[in-house]
């Protein structure tokens, strides 16, 4: 029953932190078109009738300044704005580190260190992980997805003999967790080479 219990927990938990952002994100972008409807009203009138002219016009206008804001961060100005808000505001929000990083890992953009796939020796056997942290002594920060929901699991700190990194890209350590583990042979064999 536990076991059970456990399974439906972190499978919620795993839909949430993705359907959560997601429709987050489309109520955002459905408001900022809302919100510009009064801006795009005048050239709207002016296209065919048949054509949804507001609500593409107000898409297109969202889509422009977000493409203006992203090039903006790219500049030395705007990272530094950027880190700023991101350290004052966002990493107070709960998971948000969490989400960022795992984001920058999926695009092929997080730093090498983090989130490194690895297996981990956790009793007797041997148990796919992610390297969160290097400690100063030599120990790890590691973090142990559950199956099939690879954003809960819990997090161990344990020492280097224990912690076999592996030299495989961040997707492809997360796929075996995803596949009720079938791939882990793969792992295993990135590890002993």
């Amino acid at each position: 029953m536990r076991r059970l219990f456990d399974f439906v927990v972190s499978t919620l938990v795993g839909g949430l932190l993705i359907l959560v952002p997601l429709y987050l994100a489309v109520l955002l972008l459905l408001k900022a078109m809302a919100s510009l409807g009064g801006v795009v009203a005048p050239l709207a009138r002016l296209l065919p009738e048949w054509l949804p002219a507001a609500q593409v016009l107000s898409i297109a206008l969202v889509l422009v300044v977000a493409f203006l804001i992203g090039v903006a961060l790219r500049t030395g100005v705007g990272r530094l704005v950027r880190e700023r808000i991101e350290t004052s505001f966002f990493e107070r929000i709960p998971g948000y580190a969490l989400l960022r990083s795992l984001t920058q890992q999926l695009a092929g953009q997080g730093k090498e260190n983090v989130w490194k796939p690895a297996l981990v020796e956790i009793e007797e056997a041997l148990v796919p992980a992610f390297i969160i942290e290097v400690h100063d002594d030599g120990r790890f920060t590691v973090f142990v997805p559950s199956v099939p929901t690879p954003l809960a699991g819990a997090v161990y700190v344990l020492t280097p003999e224990r912690v076999h990194p592996l030299d495989v890209p961040f997707t492809e350590g997360v796929k075996p967790l995803s596949r009720w583990g079938s791939g882990c042979k793969e792992l295993v064999a990135a590890m002993k080479a």
